[in-house]
């Protein structure tokens, strides 16, 4: 069954950091690219940093250029967002999801984690 779990979320202070890990099984990543969304209540659902398969090409929005950093360890089977800088409005449920297509995962991925809450609040 494939599944992707996410964690690493919570409360942070405006100007803190979070890393947030995508754990996969039933696959394997190292076939898929990963995307990153987020969705904020009352607002959609939009693609935060994707990161291919293959040769590491790498997305940000640019509401989080310079601040959020996209990696893979596929030995680990997980992906992270590491996210620096935080501010109110990065307040979001965060979700990991993966498609063997680069082409598709930053805009309709086949997989998707259940979400996890972040809220950047002092």
């Amino acid at each position: 069954q494939v599944q992707l779990v996410e964690s690493g979320g919570g409360l942070v202070q405006p100007g803190g950091s979070l890393r947030l890990s995508c754990a996969a099984s039933g696959f394997t990543l190292d076939y898929y690219a990963i995307g990153w969304f987020r969705q904020a209540p009352g607002k959609e659902r939009e693609g935060v940093s994707c990161v291919s398969s293959s040769d590491g090409s790498t997305y940000y929005a640019d509401s989080v250029k310079g601040r959020f950093t996209i990696s893979r360890d596929n030995a680990k089977n997980t992906v992270y967002l590491q996210m620096n800088s935080l501010k109110p409005e990065d307040t979001a449920v965060y979700y990991c999801a993966a498609d063997p297509d680069w082409n598709y995962v930053c805009l309709s991925p086949n997989y998707w984690g259940q979400g996890t809450q972040v809220t950047v609040s002092s």
